[in-house]
């Protein structure tokens, strides 16, 4: 009798079922470790689609066994979470291949955790990771089986900047959802938290687990470059509120939520990305201003804590990034506010956090000050490295290190993914970008579009009055590569109403010529809207409005970023604040404008006066209704 070698998929299953095992201490039944892939592809997306349940009997003292089992490479692996091109696991494209064996060494996903043993993999647009729903759920489970190909089998933590509105890694037809300001904008907790709640719920099924959001940083800063609409508001403890609702939505969903950026980012005027800010509040001010958010996300059992690339003297006289910070990131984090949980730097890459210390230095302190997992360096190797070696030579202590792997086992564990690791097809299909979670985000961002101005109670304007449209305005590109352009969005969302729409795109700095061809394109029309996109006092958007009024076709203008443009223009009839260019905000704020919703925003930051910043335009709370 002649015996069948086991199946690539058996063999996959028992693979799953030892992972389990080696955690729990359980053999884990093979039935109920059904994480399994089908023979017929290296990427293919199926097993059991549940993704909320957690590894209850996963203790301690498991896990410790675990660890203790590791070799000091993977220790030192995983604790890191790694960028990767490709939109799969084994076959990337050529081009992604190149990139990848440029940058890391390596060819592919499956690759870079082979040979690094990576415990998380961070999912970017620009990577081409997030292709489509099927594409990336099945990039997840290749990834996966890396991981439990590995000498130890272990699980990846998948992450990704999930924030919606204005950073957005995974695009259509995924929902896309009100940013954070723009939820600020409506004030809803139950909002706030049904929003994460869906963001969470797709993420999951994509085998991301990790999100890096909600922002808790409170944007006190209007001149702010990094943070502005990404931020709930100026107002600390309405931020808090929003971080709390978030936080319990992405845990229903069975997501680690992730608030940023800690000791707080929201009163800068550098972009970390590009220089080391220097934030001045005393400690009585952080206090006050910044830790309210923070401490609202622990208490509300946060998951993990992303650092910042940024120096508060007050928290730290030696001026060192609070990334590299011990007595930011442990004495005031883990002793102070009594978290336990992961912390988890900002990227490695940005410049903020190599100004002082190079790229060998950068992930040996962040450990030391307290740091888990060091996110995405610029160079794997000299990180891995120096990690290993500081390590080998005592300047980190295996214990030290031990702790944090502890922490990451723990989430991964609390998250299920030693027993369930994959996603299914069916999942993704049942749970992304489904009919009610598209219509529950229209009414989402239709109670978070602010009327700021209605000159004699111009607006709702309906299509028997004004019914030929004209839409001018900015077109930045969209965050997640799927939506816009802003104009032609605005445009078709006015001719599902039944109006005449026409848009041309004038940019973010129209040029003499293209305002002239705004002006006369606005011949014969009812109605103007622009777009207007960070509006400052030398924009030449200014210009544009300006002469598109003197044509005495009424013009409606619509901040699609910044609220702050609102005082930057004149002679406009009415304007709106959307808070951020994505599609789902845009169509709120036609359907406002044409009365087809009324207007519930109410602004979460004060727009100052152009001409004198230190008055007031419009306070914290402002927002029109209709009669």
């Amino acid at each position: 009798m002649h015996h069948r070698a086991p199946s690539r998929r058996t063999l996959l299953t028992v693979t799953a079922a030892a992972a389990a095992a080696a955690v729990t201490g359980v053999a884990a039944p093979l039935a109920h470790a059904e994480p399994v892939v089908s023979a017929t592809s290296d990427d293919s997306t199926t097993s059991d689609d549940s993704a909320t349940s957690g590894d209850s009997a996963t203790s301690t003292r498991s896990l410790q066994r675990v660890i203790s089992r590791m070799s000091l490479e993977e220790k030192v692996g995983q604790l890191f979470v790694m960028r990767v091109y490709g939109h799969s696991a084994t076959a990337p494209d050529q081009a992604d291949i190149d990139a990848n064996f440029k940058e890391i060494g390596v060819r592919t996903a499956a690759e870079l955790v082979e040979k690094y043993h990576v415990g998380g993999v961070i999912y970017f647009t620009w990577a081409h990771n997030t292709r489509d729903p099927q594409q990336i759920a099945e990039l997840s489970n290749g990834i996966q089986r890396a991981g439990l190909a590995q000498p130890t089998p272990l699980p990846l933590l998948i992450s990704t900047d999930q924030e919606h509105g204005i950073v957005c890694r995974v695009g259509k037809p995924a929902t896309l959802l009100p940013g954070a300001m723009a939820l600020g904008a409506g004030g809803s907790r139950s909002d706030a938290r049904d929003a994460a709640r869906i963001a969470g719920t797709e993420l999951a099924a994509l085998g991301i687990r990790q999100n890096y959001a909600p922002v808790a940083d409170v944007n006190v800063n209007p001149a702010n470059p990094v943070i502005g609409v990404r931020s709930f508001g100026s107002d600390p403890q309405a931020v808090a509120t929003m971080v709390s609702a978030q936080v319990k939505g992405y845990q229903r969903a069975g997501i680690a939520a992730t608030s940023k950026h800690f000791p707080g980012h929201g009163d800068t005027a550098t972009d970390s990305h590009y220089g080391l800010p220097t934030v001045t509040h005393t400690r009585a001010q952080w206090a006050e201003l910044d830790a309210p958010p923070f401490r609202a996300a622990i208490a509300a059992g946060i998951d993990s804590i992303m650092t910042a690339h940024i120096v508060v003297p007050a928290l730290d006289p030696s001026e060192d990034p609070a990334t590299l910070s011990h007595p930011i990131l442990t004495g005031i984090l883990r002793e102070q506010l009594g978290y336990d949980g992961v912390v988890v730097t900002d990227s490695l890459g940005m410049e903020g956090v190599r100004t002082k210390y190079g790229d060998d230095r950068v992930p040996v302190l962040a450990l030391k000050a307290g740091v888990d997992q060091l996110l995405n360096p610029p160079k794997l190797d000299i990180a891995w490295n120096a990690v290993l070696q500081a390590v080998k030579d005592g300047e980190l202590t295996e214990a030290r290190i031990d702790e944090s792997i502890l922490r990451i086992l723990r989430l991964k564990a609390k998250l299920g993914l030693f027993r369930r690791p994959y996603v299914t097809g069916r999942g993704v299909n049942r749970a992304v970008g489904t009919a009610a979670h598209l219509a529950r985000a229209d009414r989402i961002a239709e109670r978070t579009t602010t009327l700021l101005v209605n000159q004699g109670g111009f607006l709702p304007v309906s299509r028997r009055s004004h019914g030929r449209v004209l839409v001018v305005g900015a077109d930045p590109a969209s965050p997640s590569g799927t939506t816009g352009p802003p104009t032609g969005t605005l445009a078709a969302a006015f001719a599902e109403l039944g109006f005449t729409a026409t848009a041309l795109s004038t940019g973010i700095t129209p040029t003499a010529t293209r305002i002239e061809e705004a002006v006369a394109a606005s011949a014969g029309m009812d109605l103007v809207v622009v777009g207007t996109y960070n509006v400052s006092a030398t924009s030449p958007q200014r210009t544009l409005v300006d002469r598109l009024v003197a044509t005495g076709v009424p013009v409606v203008t619509i901040a699609i970023r910044n609220p702050y443009d609102v005082a930057w223009t004149t002679g406009q009839r009415a304007t709106l604040a959307a808070y951020s260019w994505t599609d789902v905000e845009l169509r709120a704020a036609v359907r406002v404008l044409a009365g087809h919703a009324r207007p519930h925003g109410r602004l979460p930051v004060p727009v100052q006066r152009a001409d004198d910043p230190t008055r007031v335009l419009f306070p914290v709370g402002h927002g029109l209704s209709y009669a």
